[in-house]
C-alpha cells in the first residue's frame, strides 16, 4: 500500500512505522501557503484550521500517489471525530479513491484499534510487528527527549539558529535507523551534537519558562502556529509543549498497565476546572496549566484554532484559573487569516509583563 499521514511537527515516526511494516510511505510536503489554500478551498467554511490544513496535506499527498491515509480520530463534542469521514468524502467527491485508517484511543475502542492493526500488519508475524512497534515507540520517545533539550537550550544559544539546525540534523539522522543498535548509536550522536551547542550563562532567577498548551495540531505544527517555539526561544524563553507524539502514543495506544503516561494525572489536575471530558483537549489544557504552575513555570501560551469549541470552553474558564494560581496566560486564536506581526507584538508584550513581574518580586525579596 502507498500510505500517507498528517504532517504534524515531523513525519519521521509515521514514515518509519509505515516503511518497516512493508508499505510505501508517501510523506506529505511540509505545510505551506499552497497547502493552506488547498485546504481552505475544499473544506467547509465552519471547519477549524487543523481540518483545513490537514485537508490540504492530504490533497498534496494523493497528488503524489497516496492510496491510504493513516490518521487519528477524536471523541465527544469536538468536531475532530468527524474529520476522518469528512476528509474521505471530500477526496471522493474530487475523484480520489482513497481509504482512511483512523486510530482512536485503545481505551475507548479496543476492537477498532486491533482491526486497524490487522489492516496495516500485512504479512508480518505478530512477533515482528511487536518488535517494529517497540522500535518506533522508542524512537518517538528519544526524539521527543532530544527536542526538549533543544527547547531549553534555544533560549541561551550563542549563535541564533544553532538549535533549529541541530534539530533538522537529528531528524535526518533518525531517518536511517532500522535496528535497536542503530537507534542507540543515533541517540549517542544526537546527544553529542546537542552538547556541542554553545550557550550563554544566565542566572537561574532570570530564566523564563513558558508552557505551550491547547489543541494538539496547532501546538505541535510550527507552520500553523507562527513557529511559536522558535519565536519564544529567540526571545530568551525555555519552552515545553503540552503535547508530544510519544505522550500521545503512551496514552492512546499502549495499554495502561504498560504505559508510562502522565495523562491521567494531567486530566485529574484539569478536573478542578472542567469536571468531565468535553472532547478535544480542553480538560488536558487546564490540567497542563496547573501542572506547569506546580513546576514553577512563569507563563502560558494557549494556542487554539479559531472557533474550536473545547478550547473556547477552556478560554472562558482561564480567568478563574489565573485568579487561583496567578499564572499569566496569553490565548492566541489561529486560522488562515492570522497575522504574524500582530501576534508577535502580543507575545513580546506578554513576555515584558512576565519579566517585569518577576523582577519586581525579586527586588522585594532582596
Amino acid at each position: 500500500m502507498k500510505v500517507t499521514f498528517p504532517y504534524m511537527g515531523t513525519t519521521l515516526v509515521y514514515k518509519k512505522l509505515v516503511e518497516m511494516l512493508g508499505h510505501e510511505a508517501i510523506s506529505p510536503p511540509k505545510p505551506s501557503q499552497r497547502t493552506i489554500d488547498l485546504g481552505v478551498k475544499h473544506s467547509p467554511e465552519f471547519a477549524c484550521f487543523p481540518m483545513k490544513v490537514i485537508m490540504g496535506s492530504y490533497l498534496e499527498a494523493v497528488e503524489k500517489g497516496a492510496e491510504v491515509i493513516l490518521t487519528s480520530g477524536g471523541h465527544g463534542p469536538c468536531r475532530a471525530g468527524f474529520y476522518g469521514e469528512m476528509h474521505k468524502r471530500i477526496l471522493q467527491n474530487l475523484g480520489y479513491n482513497v481509504d482512511l485508517i483512523v486510530f482512536d484511543s485503545i481505551r475507548r475502542d479496543f476492537k477498532s484499534v486491533v482491526s486497524n492493526i490487522l489492516r496495516l500488519k500485512g504479512n508480518n508475524s505478530w512477533i515482528k510487528l511487536w518488535k517494529i512497534f517497540i522500535l518506533v515507540y522508542k524512537m518517538a520517545y528519544q526524539v521527543d527527549e532530544l527536542e526538549m533539550q533543544l527547547q531549553t537550550k534555544r533560549a541561551y544559544e550563542v549563535q541564533q539558529g544553532s538549535c533549529s539546525k541541530t534539530w533538522e540534523k537529528i531528524q535526518r539522522l533518525y531517518e536511517n535507523v532500522y535496528t535497536e543498535g542503530e537507534l542507540a548509536q543515533a541517540c549517542i550522536q544526537a546527544q553529542e551534537w546537542i552538547d556541542e551547542i554553545l550557550i550563554k550563562e544566565v542566572p537561574e532567577d532570570q530564566k523564563i519558562r513558558i508552557g505551550i498548551v491547547g489543541e494538539i495540531y496547532v501546538v505541535m505544527e510550527p507552520t500553523v502556529n507562527m513557529k511559536m517555539e522558535e519565536t519564544l526561544g529567540s526571545l530568551g524563553c525555555e519552552v515545553r509543549r503540552g503535547h508530544y507524539l510519544s505522550h500521545w502514543i503512551e496514552h492512546n495506544i499502549i495499554p495502561r498497565p504498560f504505559s508510562k503516561s502522565r495523562e491521567h494525572i494531567i486530566q485529574q489536575k484539569g478536573e478542578r476546572y472542567i469536571e468531565i471530558q468535553i472532547g478535544g483537549h480542553a480538560q488536558e489544557t487546564m490540567g497542563h496549566i496547573v501542572d506547569y504552575y506546580d513546576q514553577g513555570f512563569d507563563g502560558i501560551i494557549h494556542l487554539m484554532p479559531f472557533g474550536c469549541l473545547p478550547e473556547l470552553v477552556s478560554q472562558s474558564i482561564m480567568p478563574k484559573l489565573t485568579e487561583d494560581t496567578g499564572m499569566p496566560v496569553l490565548t492566541i486564536a489561529l486560522d488562515e487569516q492570522t497575522g504574524l506581526a500582530n501576534n508577535l507584538t502580543r507575545v513580546e508584550a506578554f513576555l515584558d509583563l512576565i519579566r517585569s513581574s518577576k523582577n519586581s518580586k525579586l527586588s522585594k525579596v532582596s
